[in-house]
């Protein structure tokens, strides 16, 4: 969440709503605890699992924000630890 406030410039107030994935074998915490410790109060979160696809990449948190951010900047997708194999057409675009 930090990594994707920072590179969109985005703060709680710009977010209309987020909705967060993640893989069956992350089942510790919801992820929207992390949004919430990071001023997320008033935004609605819903979180999900991923389709327990075979061979699928583990380990994975996505988050989907809608928002109404200052200026008219695209999105900057973030990819990290090794995720970017999920989309190597948005990686060779930013």
């Amino acid at each position: 969440m930090r990594e994707l406030m920072d590179q969109n410039a985005l703060r709680p107030q710009d977010a209309v709503s987020c909705i967060f994935t993640m893989t069956e074998d992350l089942n510790a915490e919801f992820p929207a605890v992390a949004a919430r410790a990071l001023g997320f109060d008033a935004v609605p979160l819903m979180c999900a699992q991923e389709i327990p696809v075979p061979g699928s990449l583990p380990k994975v948190i996505r988050v989907l924000i809608h928002c109404y951010p200052e200026g008219e900047r695209p999105a900057r997708h973030v990819y990290l630890r090794g995720a970017s194999v999920l989309r190597a057409d948005l990686r060779s675009a930013q």
